[in-house]
């Protein structure tokens, strides 16, 4: 929300009027003509901005002004360029001609005058014809630079690039690629800005300049990187910089160029190589001669001088690798500034996903590039604070380590045995490390299948910050189902509050120590340090599946955890977890067969009473069951007979009326619905009585009697379901029909003597009698009953509009002659 002075001005430039308006237009234009602009010039703007953008459509300017702001483009003063570049943003594009003048002006442009001609492009053309006119002014820029500095220009290309990689033809790939070449490998190699050694002698003639330094404070003895630090930077070093900032992307981007002109292009390789040997600059024939002569510094150097007789593309990837060879090996320096620390494993991320990139672009780049990477590894693996480039380095693997023969099941233990273990609060590595498996699961499932094993330790990312990575979970989660983990699964996303509760006494554990007591005096942390309990924690703890589906001791659990019910964390993850449930269930349906199904459903009875005591958690998981336990019925109705013990066992149980009402109502309406030959011609009589007998005495116990203390009266859904479901089975069985007949007659004659005690409103009572007598009249018939109650197949499936021995179609038939003309 804005504050009331925002507000106030905001309101203003909303309600102005249309003559204060050209009134202050023509002010502004006034204060543009100065010859200089002040401080009144730069607030009319500001206003000017706040008008514009504070409407909800855009303004269309006063043409003279409009010319003015374009002409702002190109002022001195960096702050009107953004200034003018921002007016412009919120006013209907410039004509074309406009911005041709400036798209063609190429030493005017600027990161503002460029980035409004992307906003402002109206169709692709436009950006096509933006990416070769900012290619050909950096083609065109001599060595030695113009004075107009063009460092903009590689950014502004890279967006355009994003937005539209159709725009680059065979030839700015090419021009591009050689332009890579000579920043990245060739920048100057001494500090810009006119830094001096210093001392007595500092006049303009004695001044020379100081070479780059390496992180470390030695002097750089080898090719520019973005390692090296100075007092200042030449225009080529911020190239260099900006390439290999773009270097990535680039390498993605340029494959999908049409290789048209590849023939003809193959050709002039050799006389370009030829030509630039006559021409060859300064700095490549002392590359040439640190080429021959070694380098003490770095072994990247010694490459063979034939590498400029590659193509294009090829000397880039050349030129690549040895760039990041040199950042790892520049990353081996002990930096003197922890800013400078936090670069170097920027660098290494980058580096490594950059030869990653050239690998997989050129196979045969693995042998050269595997070695460092391996080295980089062994070097880094002790480390967690380098668990991102160690993330990078597991993509590496992944991708090329089965081409190089490794053996990559250290690297899949630290990533996912360490650091979700250790590392499970880094909001950073958290993100990135779903991301490789999102990207990665088609690999993973080929290369290294072992990663659904450490699913215990995936979760603890869920539970730890379950708002910010359950999207990542949505589409992790189906790919971890399997019938080997479906059980271990469904018990640990049941348990997901409990692992977060667990995670946050593990974390308040190390911070808080033994000695001095918790202000708030957690029992919960006290039960954490308990040897007694450890092995429930260490449990919920695993890193690996396969320690067991779940604990016997729960109940326990549970009631140690009970005081973090209420903290926001924990709520949090119970929120998301009804949400994983189903995603989890549609899945499981499509993987498991009958036996794992059928040991689901007695999971779902046994954990409905077992759950983590937070309000609203048991209902919403009850609600999930509920309509779980009805799907997994409908697509298999067999599973009623053969789970019959369990599930009478849980249906007669009278204290699950009261703890577990909307469960108890399913499985009591699958036991009537499903509960029949149709379903499973095993299912015989003594079983439909066995359960008959069972509801009997169930329904008879809540109606005869008051509820327990503590709890209400049972909901007439329960009642009546349980009422359908011994007409439905007594329709089935004849001899039952009188028991239940006299049942609903009871049940009439203690309605009409007034209230009763298991029913407190009086419409729900009316509601429940009239369903028992609808019922009775049905039974009085038992043919007719049985065919209501359960109907066959070809019933509840009718096909009549396509039965074509009824008379349903032939009359669709006329009816669509009469009223559709042809």
């Amino acid at each position: 929300m804005y504050s009331l002075g925002s507000e106030s001005l905001i309101k203003q430039a909303r309600e102005i009027q249309e003559a204060e308006l050209q009134k202050f237009y023509s002010r502004l234009m006034k204060l543009l003509q100065l010859k200089e602009l002040g401080y009144e010039t730069l607030d009319s703007l500001h206003r000017l901005h706040l008008i514009l953008s504070a409407n909800k459509y855009a303004r269309t300017l006063p043409s003279d002004l409009q010319q003015r702001l374009l002409s702002l483009l190109s002022s001195p003063a960096e702050q009107f360029q953004v200034l003018s570049s921002a007016l412009l943003r919120e006013t209907p594009p410039s004509s074309g001609e406009e911005l041709n003048n400036i798209q063609e002006n190429i030493s005017q442009l600027n990161t503002h005058a460029a980035g409004l001609l992307v906003s402002q492009a109206r169709s692709r053309t436009d950006l096509n014809n933006l990416c070769a006119q900012l290619i050909h002014g950096l083609e065109g820029r001599p060595s030695d630079g113009p004075t107009r500095s063009l460092t903009f220009a590689l950014p502004v290309l890279n967006s355009v690039l994003r937005l539209s990689p159709e725009s680059l033809t065979e030839e700015h790939v090419t021009i591009l690629s050689k332009k890579f070449v000579d920043w990245l490998r060739y920048a100057s190699i001494v500090q810009g800005g006119g830094a001096s050694s210093g001392g007595f002698f500092t006049g303009p003639r004695s001044r020379q300049p100081l070479p780059t330094a390496e992180l470390d404070g030695s002097v750089s003895g080898d090719f520019f990187t973005v390692l090296c630090v100075g007092q200042g930077f030449t225009e080529d070093q911020w190239m260099n910089v900006y390439s290999f900032s773009m270097l990535r992307h680039w390498l993605l981007t340029y494959h999908s160029v049409s290789s048209g002109n590849s023939t003809m292009d193959a050709g002039k390789y050799s006389w370009e190589a030829g030509e630039k040997d006559e021409r060859t600059d300064p700095k490549e024939k002392g590359d040439d001669r640190s080429e021959v002569d070694g380098s003490v510094v770095s072994m990247v150097s010694a490459t063979s001088s034939s590498s400029r007789l590659l193509p294009p593309k090829e000397r880039l990837r050349e030129k690549t690798f040895q760039y990041c060879q040199r950042l790892i090996e520049q990353c081996d320096r002990k930096a003197q500034k922890k800013s400078d620390t936090e670069l170097q494993k920027a660098c290494m991320v980058e580096a490594v996903c950059i030869l990653d990139c050239v690998c997989v672009e050129d196979p045969s780049m693995v042998f050269r590039t595997f070695p460092s990477i391996k080295a980089l590894f062994g070097r880094l693996s002790s480390d967690l604070s380098y668990a991102r480039v160690l993330l990078s380095i597991a993509q590496f693997y992944l991708n090329h380590g089965e081409m190089a023969a490794v053996d990559c099941e250290c690297v899949w233990k630290l990533v996912f045995g360490r650091f979700p273990a250790e590392l499970f609060n880094d909001p950073f590595l958290a993100h990135e490390l779903l991301r490789f498996l999102r990207q990665n699961l088609d690999s993973l499932r080929l290369r290294a299948p072992e990663f659904i094993r450490f699913l215990p330790n995936f979760l603890k990312f869920l539970a730890w910050d379950s708002s910010a990575v359950v999207d990542d979970f949505v589409d992790l989660l189906p790919s971890l189902v399997t019938e080997g983990t479906a059980v271990e699964m469904l018990h640990t996303l049941l348990d997901l509050p409990c692992l977060s509760a667990t995670l946050i006494l593990q974390f308040r554990s190390v911070s808080l120590p033994i000695s001095e007591s918790s202000s708030r005096g957690l029992l919960s942390l006290d039960a954490f340090r308990n040897p007694a309990f450890r092995g429930l924690f260490l449990f919920l703890l695993r890193v690996e599946t396969g320690s067991g589906h779940t604990i016997d001791r729960l109940s326990t659990l549970h009631d140690l955890l009970a005081e973090a019910a209420d903290w926001p964390r924990v709520v949090r993850c119970a929120q998301v977890v009804p949400v994983l449930l189903h995603i989890y269930f549609n899945t499981v349906v499509t993987v498991a067969e009958e036996k794992l199904l059928a040991h689901l459903i007695l999971v779902m009875l046994e954990r409905s009473g077992l759950l983590l005591a937070i309000p609203t958690y048991s209902r919403e998981i009850h609600r999930v069951f509920s309509c779980h336990l009805l799907r997994l019925c409908k697509l298999r109705p067999s599973l009623v007979v053969d789970q019959s013990h369990e599930l009478l066992e849980f249906a007669g149980t009278t204290a699950n009326v009261y703890s577990k009402e909307e469960v108890y109502t399913h499985v009591v309406w699958v036991l009537g619905e499903y509960l029949s030959v149709s379903s499973d011609s095993s299912c015989s009589v003594v079983l439909i009585t066995s359960c008959f007998e069972t509801l009997e005495a169930v329904l008879f116990e809540i109606t005869s009697s008051a509820p327990p203390p503590g709890t209400v009266c049972p909901a007439p859904k329960v009642i009546t379901t349980l009422m359908s479901a011994l007409a439905k089975l007594a329709s089935r069985s004849h001899d039952l029909i009188p028991r239940v007949s006299l049942f609903f007659s009871k049940l009439r004659t203690a309605a009409r003597n007034g209230s009763v005690a298991w029913c407190a409103d009086e419409e729900d009572l009316v509601a429940i009698v009239t369903r028992g007598e609808e019922l009775w009249s049905l039974l009085k018939a038992p043919g007719v009953a049985q065919s209501v109650l359960t109907p066959p197949p070809h019933v509840l499936t009718p096909r009549w509009h396509r039965d074509t021995n009824l008379a349903v179609p032939l009359q669709l038939r006329v009816l669509t002659r009469l009223t559709h003309s042809k």
